[in-house]
């Protein structure tokens, strides 16, 4: 791809901001040549990398790339046999080390809490091509302390010379210092120097012959002179010999040193490339994050589908989003508007994505953005906004274009800003659509700015061609950047004019200057410009018409789902209240029998039998009085108009809530609907209710039986406003829509876990969630583990899953509960 279009499009600033995500020198290296792929199996591949090191930076935190250094010179010399210096070898072991902590998040970041590999990705392999060369690393880290210092302990003969050396030196100390108080007045000053690597006394000169020995330096005055006394001079050079000993164990070391590390040249190289590549991969995602960005997805059809692109050198508090579309319906598209509307970055906007998508980099859009691939992208863009010098002449656009002309192709992209601008307009006009109706026959993407009017129409008239306008508020004469595709814009040049000031007959003697068939073109644009509000207004009125009404619906569903509920338990609760009264007076009965029985085979015994019978018959009559529903009397009289339809009602002799259906007849009867139970009740035994909730037969059950709302505080975590009463029993068939969507289970043993969670998910399920995110964390498992036996015991839970990314991951199970049908 031409090397123009990325300095025109300002891709070398997008470039400086990856390199400066790249720690090492190779990764740094790779982001400076990054140039857009024209193959799309290596866009695709390029994408996912970026993708993959993204999603491993959101799981496991960032890389760092440091301690990467510079080998390959050392590495050559390894190669032809050659040994190397401690510095050198120590940037051996700094790449290794990088080496081994790369290769560990590698493993870490494809694994689970149970440590075992759930994944890979396109980054797996080169993660696992990494070789740390442990052996090599740990036996330069022992033997090498710093850049100038080698361990003592690395090699025997280093060791005893060194000792030899400690002693030697030991010596000749102990006999200076003899020295320094035996003539403490031929000396200058009492301190032992170095002379040429020789222990000296700094003697007076006029003393010079009473210190016997060899001299070796003198003071720049003459004062002083450094003599080795002759007690030393064999010590001294017992000292020099060891120096040259510990120089060759020295070397010998590092021969040995090298000698290992050039078995493993093909690795040491291996590694610096992987590493740099690594690098280079999540100096991407490091910009993706920056950016924001996703990963585009790649066609060969020429088709361009970006959604709410914001360009990334323009501020990301303040830059608009733009949609654009190019290549499906349309292969050129023509945007119109005013000056500072927008246009240019519009146009720069989709080839610095265009060039960034097939280097590999993901592109600051909404997701499912679409891209196509080509072979070249070309663009004559010479505003003062760009980098390049501007091209502000008519003849310099026109060479750039010519050459544009020479070279675009099928595969090519082509961006025009103010097309045949700066000569006469009915000319450049012409010229114009004669230049986009070449590029459009020979299928060329091509998108064009411009301020003619016959582009419009052009636009308009023509197959395959498109118009699209940056929007403009003339109230405010400030543009609102957005893109609009299939209208064209208007200059706005009177409105702008007038709102500035200009004085209105001088705009009105312009607006008589133009041409009929130009001033009916803008009043058709104007009248599309409007009847675009107008939709769009009515497109977001009935936008949120169609929410109110799926609320409504789900609402009904909830409630109708929580009457079924409520039918089912009073059932099943009535049920259970009965055998339990028919297994009472069934044992009241056979223990009666038995005793009558008894007493009729015995004489005399006419009491004892009338005193069973009497008290079986208090029995049975206990036992009607506890099941029969005892009457109230309402609060005040009411008289028939008072009752409406929909009203809230208690039925006082059925102790049940219910809403009027039908208005009172002459005889003050109605209809009223309690539950699944329509029944005819008459005006005297119901009461007015200030609630439009029906609420459960409450005396019978242990609810509140005054008719009232029963509300419970809601806790972080539960259910919330569940309605159950603080007696236990249910006061009303309503349930919070406020209930939370999630519950945090993290901090909780299993004991405790385990009831919370099936209190919250029997709350959820009357609320009608679809589904809701149990948060257990990662851990040690057992928590997960315990969550996942008990859903799959449960009856309304349908499926469950763990978190994908960005849900939670696998520290959170996502469950759905069954639909009702």
């Amino acid at each position: 791809m031409n090397k123009k279009v990325l300095h025109t499009l300002e891709f070398e600033k997008i470039q400086e901001k990856l390199t400066d995500y790249a720690s090492s020198l190779p990764g740094k290296e790779l982001c400076r040549k990054l140039e857009p792929m024209t193959h799309i199996d290596d866009i695709r591949l390029a994408q996912r990398e970026t993708t993959d090191a993204l999603t491993r930076t959101f799981h496991n935190g960032s890389l760092s790339f440091s301690g990467v250094r510079d080998i390959r010179g050392s590495v050559k010399r390894l190669q032809i046999g050659g040994i190397l210096s401690m510095s050198e070898l120590l940037n051996l072991s700094s790449l290794l080390t990088a080496a081994a902590r790369v290769k560990s998040y590698g493993r870490s970041s494809a694994a689970d809490g149970s440590g075992d590999d759930v994944f890979t990705d396109s980054l797996t392999e080169a993660f696992s091509l990494l070789e740390p060369l442990t052996p090599l690393n740990q036996e330069i880290m022992r033997c090498i302390v710093s850049e100038e210092e080698m361990s003592d302990e690395a090699s025997p003969g280093l060791k005893r010379v060194r000792r030899a050396m400690r002693l030697a030196g030991d010596k000749i100390h102990s006999q200076l210092n003899s020295l320094l108080n035996t003539n403490r007045s031929y000396l200058q000053d009492a301190i032992i120097t170095v002379r040429d690597g020789r222990y000296c006394l700094p003697v007076k000169a006029e003393y010079k012959g009473q210190v016997p020995g060899m001299i070796h330096d003198q003071s720049a005055s003459g004062s002083t002179y450094f003599v080795e006394p002759m007690a030393v001079i064999r010590l001294n050079n017992e000292l020099r010999e060891l120096e040259g000993e510990e120089r060759k164990e020295i070397e010998a070391v590092l021969a040995s040193l090298s000698a290992m590390a050039a078995e493993q040249t093909v690795y040491l190289e291996s590694n610096y490339e992987l590493l740099g590549r690594l690098d280079f991969i999540f100096a991407r995602a490091a910009l993706s994050a920056h950016y924001q960005g996703t990963e585009p997805v790649f066609n060969e059809n020429g088709y361009i589908h970006i959604k709410d692109a914001r360009h990334p050198l323009l501020d990301a508090k303040k830059v608009v989003p733009i949609t654009v579309t190019l290549g499906r319906d349309f292969d050129l598209l023509i945007v119109t508007g005013p000056n500072t509307g927008g246009k240019t970055v519009s146009l720069k906007t989709v080839g610095l994505f265009t060039i960034m998508g097939q280097c590999g980099l993901h592109i600051p859009a909404f997701e499912g953005s679409e891209l196509a691939v080509f072979e070249e992208v070309f663009a004559d863009i010479g505003d003062e906004q760009s980098i390049e010098q501007s091209l502000s002449t008519f003849s310099a656009h026109m060479t750039n274009i010519v050459s544009i002309l020479e070279k675009a192709d099928q595969r090519s992209l082509v961006l025009f800003d103010e097309l045949c601008a700066g000569t006469d307009p009915t000319e450049g006009a012409a010229l114009a659509i004669s230049i986009l109706t070449f590029l459009h026959n020979m299928q060329v993407r091509t998108m064009a700015t411009t301020h003619y009017s016959e582009l419009k129409v052009f636009a308009l008239s023509a197959d395959g061609v498109e118009n699209a306008s940056c929007e403009f508020n003339v109230e405010t004469l400030r543009p609102t950047y957005r893109l609009l595709i299939g209208i064209p814009g208007k200059s706005n040049a009177f409105a702008i004019a007038g709102k500035l000031g200009l004085p209105e007959f001088i705009v009105e003697d312009a607006r008589k200057r133009i041409g009929s068939e130009d001033a009916a073109f803008e009043d058709l644009l104007s009248d599309l410009e409007k009847s675009r509000l107008e939709l769009e207004r009515e497109r977001l009125e009935l936008e949120s018409y169609k929410a109110e009404a799926a609320m409504l619906r789900d609402k009904l569903a909830g409630k109708q789902t929580r009457l079924d509920e409520n039918r089912e338990k009073i059932l099943a609760r009535a049920n259970e209240e009965a055998r339990r009264i028919l297994s009472d007076a069934k044992t009241t009965a056979d223990e009666t029998i038995r005793n009558i029985n008894r007493l009729a085979s015995q004489s005399g015994a006419g009491k004892e039998l009338e005193k069973e019978r009497k008290k079986l018959r208090d029995h049975l009559n206990k036992v009607n009085n506890d099941m029969a529903v005892k009457a109230q009397k309402p609060k005040k009289d009411y008289r028939p108009e008072d009752f409406k339809i929909g009203d809230s009602v208690r039925v006082l002799s059925m102790n049940l809530n219910g809403t009027v259906s039908t208005r009172p007849n002459a005889k003050g009867d109605l209809y009223v609907q309690m539950g699944i139970l329509r029944s005819q009740v008459n005006i005297r035994d119901l009461e007015l209710l200030n609630e439009d909730t029906i609420s459960t037969p409450a005396g019978s059950f242990g609810g509140a039986g005054n008719g009232k709302k029963n509300r419970s505080s809601g806790k972080k975590g539960g259910a919330e406003n569940s309605g159950w009463t603080s007696g236990g029993g249910y006061g009303t068939m309503t349930k919070s829509f406020s209930i939370s969507p999630e519950i945090n289970l993290i901090g909780k043993t299993t004991d405790e876990a385990i009831p919370e969670l099936d209190k919250y998910l029997d709350d959820a399920y009357l609320a009608h969630l679809p589904q809701v995110r149990v948060i257990h964390g990662r851990g040690t498992g057992a928590l997960k583990k315990a969550v996942h036996q008990f859903l799959r015991n449960c009856r309304h839970v349908a499926s469950y899953r763990l978190g994908e990314f960005g849900e939670g991951g696998t520290g959170v199970t996502i469950v759905e509960f069954t639909q009702d049908k």
